[in-house]
């Protein structure tokens, strides 16, 4: 079959779509998220044709298959539960007795799908972290999705996301615009146990050492009060909560009511403290960055180096020594 002139071949449209993924790195690399939007959009459409033009579409397909249920239904004398209750949500007719009543549990619990389903869960991690601004515990970022976004992020999914990220990263580097990855330990560039943040931010960002944990508090804080400061009206309760809980932890940002802070008074609060501990806690990052640029490589900069034991080295020096071991059998038995 003779392809139309102007139509791109699959393997032009493969080679466009491994450009387009180059030229959206390269753009979040440069911070132009503009840029990368309409790079994204671009490369969207490059699938899309890509789909086209190698698995062809069959618009009768679609027309087809309606009818095509529905005469298997008059055959068998069954209705599929799916089709029956999308028809009756369509046509707004009521049923009675037990089918309404696990119709209205379905209902449930398809809403509630719909709620979880909005993004991937990756998507809604990602935006959390961009709002916090600093790495993060799955706890805290759940927290902060179910404040400021619609639906919440299932913590099922949270337990292997970072592993799942960097096995797509290790078998395709740079493939996606960003990655989950974890923090990195100052001492020993080693993942930081429990904490995600995002391939692009700054290495010294992604790196916590001993005054961390504090600063990347008072920015979370700080930047969820700004936040919620410049949203329309009364933040929500589920907003209060979570600003409560960082205020009820700042010095002088409470407000005396349980349960309530005043944005504006929490981010103020939180700032001032910030300015006491950023600068050495920036100083400990930067010289950390620099030995993780030094000595690992693209994958250890984002997931961390993998700590290695060094088997017998300890009975080694202890014979060197001249000592036994407090674990030999031969220095217990004496």
């Amino acid at each position: 079959m003779s392809r139309p002139p102007g139509v791109p071949t699959p393997d032009e449209l493969e080679a466009r779509i491994t450009e387009l993924r180059a030229a959206v790195r390269r753009a979040m690399s440069a911070g132009d998220r503009q840029r990368a939007r309409e790079l994204r959009a671009g490369l969207r459409d490059a699938e899309r044709a890509w789909d086209d033009a190698v698995l062809g579409d069959d618009p009768e397909a679609e027309q087809r298959e309606p009818g095509g249920r529905e005469a298997g239904d008059r055959e068998t004398g069954e209705r599929k539960p799916g089709a029956r209750e999308t028809s009756e949500r369509r046509s707004g007719q009521g049923r009675s007795g037990e089918r309404e009543t696990g119709e209205r549990e379905s209902g449930k619990r398809d809403t509630g799908e719909v709620e979880r389903g909005l993004l991937p869960v990756r998507e809604q991690v990602h935006q959390a972290l961009t709002l916090l601004g600093a790495p993060a515990a799955p706890k805290l970022i759940g927290a902060v999705y179910a404040a400021f976004f619609p639906g919440e992020i299932s913590s099922t999914r949270l337990t292997s996301l970072r592993r799942d990220e960097e096995r797509s990263f290790r078998t395709a580097p740079y493939a996606r615009p960003y990655y989950l990855c974890a923090a990195l330990t100052a001492d020993l560039l080693a993942p930081a146990r429990g904490l995600l943040t995002v391939s692009t931010w700054p290495l010294e960002q992604r790196i916590v050492g001993p005054l961390s944990p504090r600063t990347d508090f008072l920015t979370a804080a700080a930047r969820l009060a700004e936040h919620a400061a410049a949203g329309r009206g009364t933040p929500s309760p589920e907003v209060q909560r979570l600003l409560w809980r960082f205020a009820s932890n700042i010095p002088g940002a409470g407000t005396g009511t349980v349960g309530t802070a005043d944005p504006a008074a929490l981010a103020e609060a939180a700032r001032a403290e910030l300015d006491v501990h950023r600068e050495a806690d920036r100083r400990r990052r930067a010289s950390a960055a620099r030995r993780a640029r030094d000595r690992l490589d693209d994958a250890e900069r984002l997931f961390g180096s993998r700590l290695r034991a060094v088997r017998g080295s300890g009975r080694h020096t202890a014979r060197r020594s001249g000592r036994r071991s407090a674990t030999d059998p031969a220095a217990l038995s004496e």
